[in-house]
């Protein structure tokens, strides 16, 4: 696809009303770049201002104690075992770096560190591949919420020649841009969808093993159901990133290079418009291209984002910290709040992405949380399933 045509910037709606609204008040405002979904980039890769106190980290990283390691059986297939057990969840502080730095905005909602229990469960080994997500469309016809045309009825004020299907794809600028206008390097397109990741114009030959990206919530519900399997919670998601280790900045440790060795797929260069792919990728790569964490899991950091089945509150762990006691099984807040974005749900995300960097987000620390509109899926957001023990069909 050309520059040109991958950055051709039209309003569209986006499926939450309130976002919806907002899309269409900066379209009459002349902003140039779909306005909900762009919130939604905001939201997931900006700095934000902080209007209140950093949250003090009332509690010391302790030591993992995981279950006993006997397995339940065999794996299923594509799947690792991870034990469950006791860990602190949160985000660490790097040393020697300033807490006000842009890197450090990434911790901010991940305090206080508290102690958590999870149960054993199996983990996809890699994000959902398009081969894999193939598999389940031919099966059951599914078409994602980016492929299906929005309705009148839906957004009930919006001009009919502006209900087409299509989402948001990462459209680096040509040169250097002030970090405070995200409207320049994210663009809705047209066309845009699992099947075509930067637009219509592109495909999935030769990216079969790539993650599955432009997913929706709701995407990857369906799917996992399909498969007889479910989204991981959040605590779930972080016991097992973190691969057994306690207290680490990333899952493999404290240094970005392990031995010299790059560990993730991440944005090097200048962002957003340079990627020099010094960790041997420019933009997404096929799942599996770096070493697995200690659990063997792959891409627990950086390459696409994940869903969770948590919704989002900046003050969730906060509320279980005051409990004063070990949170067993937690599952997330029974509903969202963000003030960055007043009355949007949001679900948790995890892991952070390849456009990841000190310079802008560094979310691919292994404690730090991301967050989205649930009908919202972008080019650099997927997803891995999890499955009980005691799941039937096992």
């Amino acid at each position: 696809m050309s520059k040109k045509s991958k950055r051709k910037k039209q309003p569209r709606p986006v499926r939450n009303s309130k976002a919806g609204l907002t899309w269409l008040m900066l379209v009459l405002a002349a902003v140039a770049v779909a306005g909900g979904w762009a919130i939604y980039a905001a939201t997931r890769l900006a700095p934000r201002v902080q209007t209140e106190p950093m949250e003090a980290v009332t509690g010391a990283f302790q030591p993992t104690v995981a279950n006993a390691a006997t397995l339940p059986g065999p794996a299923p297939e594509g799947m690792v075992w991870i034990p469950g057990g006791e860990f602190s969840m949160g985000a660490v502080d790097p040393l020697g770096r300033d807490r006000n730095a842009v890197g450090m905005h990434a911790t901010r909602d991940s305090r206080p560190i508290h102690r958590v229990y999870v149960d054993g469960l199996w983990m996809d080994k890699t994000e959902v591949t398009n081969a894999q997500f193939r598999k389940f469309v031919e099966a059951t016809g599914y078409a994602t919420v980016a492929e299906r045309v929005p309705t009148q009825e839906e957004f009930p004020n919006a001009p009919p020649e502006n209900l087409i299907a299509g989402s948001v794809v990462f459209s680096p600028p040509d040169q250097a841009v002030s970090l405070n206008n995200y409207f320049q390097w994210w663009s809705y397109v047209v066309g845009a969808n699992w099947r075509h990741p930067l637009g219509p114009e592109s495909d999935l030959k030769g990216r079969e093993n790539y993650p599955v990206v432009h997913i929706a919530y709701e995407d990857a519900v369906a799917y996992a159901k399909w498969a007889g399997k479910r989204l991981p919670t959040e605590a779930e998601w972080e016991f097992a990133a973190r691969g057994g280790l306690s207290g680490k900045i990333y899952p493999w440790g404290d240094k970005f290079l392990k031995d010299g060795q790059w560990m993730t797929n991440s944005h090097q260069g200048h962002f957003p418009n340079q990627d020099t792919g010094d960790d041997r990728h420019q933009g997404i790569a096929p799942v599996a291209q770096y070493p697995p964490n200690d659990y063997g899991l792959y891409d627990v950091a950086g390459n696409v984002w994940e869903w969770t089945s948590d919704w989002y509150r900046p003050d969730y762990y906060t509320s279980l910290a005051a409990l004063g006691e070990v949170a067993r099984n937690p599952r997330g807040p029974s509903s969202s709040s963000d003030p960055a974005e007043p009355g949007v749900p949001k679900r948790v995300h995890r892991g952070g992405s390849f456009l990841c960097t000190e310079q802008y987000c560094s979310r691919y620390m292994v404690g730090t949380r991301g967050k989205g509109e649930p009908s919202t899926g972008t080019n650099h957001l997927g997803f891995r399933c999890v499955k009980s023990a005691s799941d039937p069909g096992r």
